[in-house]
């Protein structure tokens, strides 16, 4: 009888979309009868998720970013892999693919797996060594997946030359689609019964874009004064965002920002709180936000005329009245709930989750034209629910408008949920990933001939 094949998972981040992606593709792979052990950073959600789960958890003590311990933890992935032997070593995100494929060097079956590109997220020399060191180690990899077509090419246009598979994001639509209706929810959760509410649920950090959302929320509140916004989600720049949230002015009734109005305290349009500079316009094939003024760049009399006139005419008011902070949360589910409007302003992603999650519950999005995005909606939803990443006025603009019509987001979201129960069902992601398990350990221990993508 053949003994049922193992897989090395070796995870970092151990928390945020990564974490759950993982942990549904462990139980997939536990419920095959498969031998799964995974790697990640200890006391993480993933950590506990796994070993709940019943897979075996190794604790791999790596931080996100490259630097002098790298060599310490490609060991400790090396003495892993001894340890547990398995058929297939799966990496997942910039830092474990990095670390686990210098650890195995193709010694045995490799799947990486970005989530989204680690040169997305810095410029210039760093930016420059992230691409060169991910089409270096292109030839220690049997696969690489991509969670979106737009997420292959552009590690493509980057120069990485691998085999690919795309396979979308996939969700447990039954998280997601049973439960308490929207009135409940609010009561559950503390939330006023008939405001309308906008969510936005991810990691708290520059690349999910929240500084974004607060730079545009005063715009939106002088137009929808009852609004609501849940930031749901912890992460490195939480003071800085609880900072600039403090700082908002909120506008007197009536209001309307004139064209350029000042941002949240605290942060300049489109610098945000880490180490990237504000992302021009994208110039590489694929679908993406057309060529522009760089978002964000105002004169410094510009921002001072803004900056004069919103404090004229608005009064700053008690912003903890319509930002509130969530915190991390074990699930996502009862937010989506009890939002109206879910929103995510990344500035770049390789297919965002929380999205997928949203729909399957029958919620609106509103999204950010990156990497992944345009894959995720409904056909012919564009219009409404996609805007330009790191412009705040323009994501002011498609807040207003869904917040200000509650028929059409009712309409977006139902048909949003058929899209998502339709498309991106967990089970269906899970399937083409064990195909792709089982054609790299069949095939032969050499370099693979690198050739068309291959579809999932």
């Amino acid at each position: 009888m053949r003994s049922p094949l193992t897989a090395l998972h070796v995870v970092q981040p151990g928390d945020g979309g990564v974490a759950r992606v993982v942990t549904d593709v462990i139980g997939a792979q536990l419920d095959l009868g498969m031998r799964v052990a995974v790697a990640c950073p200890p006391g993480t959600p993933l950590a506990v998720a796994a070993g709940a789960r019943g897979a075996e958890v190794h604790p791999w003590r790596a931080g996100r970013e490259p630097g002098p311990r790298l060599v310490a933890e490609s060991r400790r992935v090396a003495a892993l892999v001894d340890l547990v032997r398995p058929d297939l070593v799966h990496a997942h995100s910039a830092k474990a693919g990095l670390a686990a494929r210098i650890a195995v060097r193709g010694r045995i079956p490799t799947v990486y797996q970005p989530h989204a590109w680690s040169f997305e997220a810095v410029d210039g020399v760093t930016g420059a060594l992230a691409r060169r060191w991910e089409r270096w180690a292109a030839r220690w990899t049997d696969r690489v997946i991509c969670v979106s077509e737009a997420e292959r090419r552009r590690g493509e246009h980057a120069g990485v030359r691998a085999p690919w598979s795309v396979i979308h994001n996939g969700v447990d639509a039954r998280r997601f689609t049973a439960g308490p209706g929207r009135a409940a929810a609010r009561a559950a959760l503390g939330l006023p019964p008939t405001a309308p509410l906008v969510v936005c649920v991810g990691r708290l950090c520059r690349q999910k874009g929240q500084d974004v959302l607060l730079d545009a929320w005063p715009a939106v509140l002088a137009r929808v004064p009852d609004a609501r916004l849940v930031l749901v989600g912890d992460g490195p720049e939480a003071e800085a965002l609880r900072t600039a949230a403090a700082g908002l002015c909120v506008p007197a009734a009536g209001f309307a920002p004139a064209a350029g109005f000042a941002p949240a305290a605290g942060l300049a349009p489109g610098t945000g709180p880490g180490p990237r500079a504000a992302a021009g316009p994208r110039t590489e094939p694929g679908p993406g936000p057309q060529p522009g003024p760089e978002p964000g760049r105002r004169t410094a009399a510009a921002a001072g005329t803004a900056t004069a006139s919103r404090t004229a005419a608005a009064p700053c008011g008690a912003a903890d009245r319509t930002v509130t902070f969530a915190g991390a949360v074990t699930d996502t589910a009862p937010w989506y709930r009890a939002a109206d409007l879910v929103v995510q302003p990344s500035r770049w992603e390789g297919m965002a989750l929380a999205p997928l999650e949203a729909m399957a519950g029958g919620r609106p999005v509103l999204l950010t034209d990156v990497d992944g995005a345009r894959e995720s909606l409904p056909p012919g939803q564009e219009a409404h629910c996609l805007v330009r990443p790191d412009d705040p006025a323009a994501l002011a603009d498609a807040l207003t408008a869904l917040l200000r019509r509650p028929v059409l987001r009712e309409a977006l979201g139902r048909r949003a949920q058929q899209h998502v129960l339709r498309r991106f069902d967990v089970r269906r992601a899970n399937a083409a990933l064990a195909d792709v398990y089982r054609e790299v350990t069949a095939a032969p221990r050499h370099r693979h001939e690198l050739g068309e993508p291959i579809s999932q």
